[in-house]
């Protein structure tokens, strides 16, 4: 969600802010702003709409400082304005802050401590400025510790004082942040991108601890006020891959990145034909203690946990459910010793997923992490972690972290089915076979080509209003995640059914101006879906279908088919979703959406 930076050095704040704010656009955001020092004076200059407005607006100032921070918000206290925008100060204009979360008593707060003070905008994070300066006594420190005391909810906050401008203090409890450590100056934002510029040491910051960021150092303080000592992580990534590299889109470059990230995500977890993870071991009687399995995520992480339920049920026979976080936790699951808990998030910081950690913590369950990002909050807390390895994800509609998760887990579903000795030598060797030919097997979806063929479908997209996505057991869980592409990326309202519901009310909905997408692929259940797609054809629907490679069947009563490269039928969910994705992305791009940055989205979500 929202992008905190922050700089206290000898170079110029105002550049270093901005470039770091341009760095977490992709966290999705309806203003920006930015707070220096200089001499003793805080300047402060917000602007609704993109950065490049903030930009034109301090241009002519000329404003000047080695100490500041910025801010990217995405609204939740308040719509998007200046006057709402960050970062905000109290009456007097001594004290700045910046702040991602919610402050949940701000409105007790308000009433209790600031009755009469003029307040300029809608906002909670106003009231932490206000609450700042009231109790400030010459010791910005402890002023700061004495307003944490009071206030309640998730949050990161970053804070400058202009009586005391060398130093920055920052805190969280939720939302993330990293310290960037540099040479004679610091650095602290919402995520590695915008510091990689200038640095690539990085402090991860735990909920509760206090940060003092001044030029010759950082110092990490707990709430009793002791000195920590904290590793200090070097970033292996490079800046440019972060970067467009040419491409018109994020999102289009991520979905061109999938052979390399199925080439990272398997490399070194493949030998002499077994599954092995570097981070843990597992053994037959660990596993044999579970009786139920939940996977719990949200979007299209949840989407991910549905194909990951087939597997492990097919793989090891244990029964599994897949819940969606936020959710979760408030219906009192049913977990204990003998249940393990899977928690998938790209960002790792999923405000919701994080909770039912917790939960899961709370209540005796083991804890497994399937994440992208290392360091972050999901992947410190789980007791065994499989890290993605899909590189850096910008845009937010995912692409190449979904397809990861989905083949983390079937990884881990044949490492649970060798560790229970529940799979045959030959079945093991043909899935491992298969799933290292998933680099090459993709690369025959994204060459020019297939990509014409997909543009072409697309244009009939661009004026309808309403998609049906329909499927059958794999192909539903692909399905759910294509309408999720589409909608959040074109606009289009767009639905997946299991297809035997559809004679269960939504055929009502079937007309010549509503499409249907049909995943064909499992062949298991093809008679059926094929019954299924002739129903909505007799109502007149213009039908795409997704097929295997080889099929001459379905093109007969279909309006457009993709083919996918024939593979294990188990494994095809990875592939079948690669089409999809093309589809949303060229009906979105057609319909001239904002494709890497979609209206109310956002990237990582770090508040419930």
């Amino acid at each position: 969600m929202c992008g905190i930076v922050g700089y206290i050095g000898k170079q110029d704040a105002v550049n270093i802010l901005i470039d770091g704010l341009r760095k977490l656009e992709y966290r999705g955001y309806d203003s920006s702003g930015i707070a220096v020092i200089h001499d003793k004076h805080l300047t402060v200059e917000k602007a609704v709409g993109k950065l490049t407005n903030l930009e034109e607006k301090i241009a002519p100032l000329a404003v000047k400082g080695n100490i500041g921070i910025g801010h990217t918000r995405w609204a939740t206290h308040g719509k998007p304005s200046d006057a709402n925008a960050h970062p905000h100060t109290g009456e007097k204009g001594q004290m700045a802050v910046v702040h991602n979360g919610i402050i949940e008593n701000y409105l007790y707060l308000k009433e209790t401590y600031l009755a009469g003070e003029h307040f300029t905008s809608e906002t909670d994070t106003e009231i932490v400025a206000h609450l700042l300066e009231k109790f400030y006594d010459g010791d910005f420190e402890q002023t700061v510790i004495k307003v944490l005391d009071l206030i309640e909810g998730a949050y990161a906050l970053v804070m400058v004082c202009a009586d005391e401008p060398d130093k920055i203090i920052a805190c969280r409890k939720g939302s993330p942040m990293v310290l960037g450590v540099g040479e004679g100056e610091s650095f602290i934002a919402s995520d590695v991108p915008a510091l990689l510029a200038y640095t690539r040491k990085c402090i991860y910051i735990e909920p509760g601890e206090l940060c003092i960021l001044t030029q010759e150092g950082i110092e990490i303080k707990n709430h009793q006020g002791e000195v920590l000592a904290k590793e200090i992580h070097t970033i292996d990534w490079s800046a440019e891959a972060a970067e467009k590299g040419g491409y018109e889109h994020f999102m289009l470059k991520e979905i061109e990145e999938q052979p390399a990230a199925f080439q990272r995500a398997m490399a070194g977890r493949i030998k002499n034909g077994r599954v092995k993870f570097d981070d843990f071991t597992l053994t037959k009687e660990d596993i044999a203690k579970w009786r139920k399995i939940y996977i719990v995520a949200c979007g299209t992480a949840y989407h991910a946990g549905l194909v990951g339920k087939t597997i492990i049920e097919k793989m090891v026979r244990i029964p599994v459910e897949v819940e969606i976080a936020s959710e979760f936790r408030y219906r009192n699951p049913m977990l204990d010793e003998e249940t393990l808990v899977i928690v998938i998030s790209q960002s790792g910081e999923t405000a919701d997923t994080v909770a039912a950690l917790q939960e899961a913590h709370d209540n005796g369950s083991k804890v497994l992490a399937i994440t992208n990002v290392v360091g972050s909050a999901i992947a410190r807390a789980a007791d065994y972690v499989v890290y993605l390895w899909a590189g850096p994800e910008i845009s937010v509609a995912s692409t190449k972290a979904y397809t990861t998760m989905l083949l983390a887990q079937y990884l881990f579903g044949i490492y649970l089915a060798q560790q229970m000795e529940m799979i045959t030598a030959e079945a093991e060797n043909d899935l491992l076979a298969q799933l290292q030919q998933l680099p090459v097997e993709t690369e025959k979806m994204l060459t020019a080509a297939y990509q014409s063929q997909i543009q072409q479908i697309a244009a009939n997209y661009e004026k309808v209003n309403d998609v049906f996505f329909i499927g059958r057991g794999l192909d539903w869980a692909i399905a759910l995640e294509g309408s999720l592409k589409l909608k959040e990326i074109s606009y289009i309202h767009a639905e997946a059914y299991a297809a035997g519901e559809l004679k269960h009310g939504t055929l009502a909905l079937v007309t010549t101006e509503t499409p249907v997408i049909a995943l064909c692929v499992q062949e298991a259940t093809y008679d059926k879906t094929a019954s299924n797609i002739k129903e909505v054809k007799a109502r007149d629907a213009r039908v795409l279908a997704i097929i295997n490679e080889g099929d001459t069947e379905t093109a007969k009563f279909v309006d457009d088919v993709l083919a996918i490269p024939r593979i294990n039928n188990f494994l095809s969910p990875i592939l079948a979703v690669v089409p999809l994705q093309l589809i949303s992305y060229y009906t979105a791009k057609i319909r001239g959406c904002d494709i890497d940055q979609p209206r109310n989205l956002a990237k990582s979500v770090t508040v419930e």
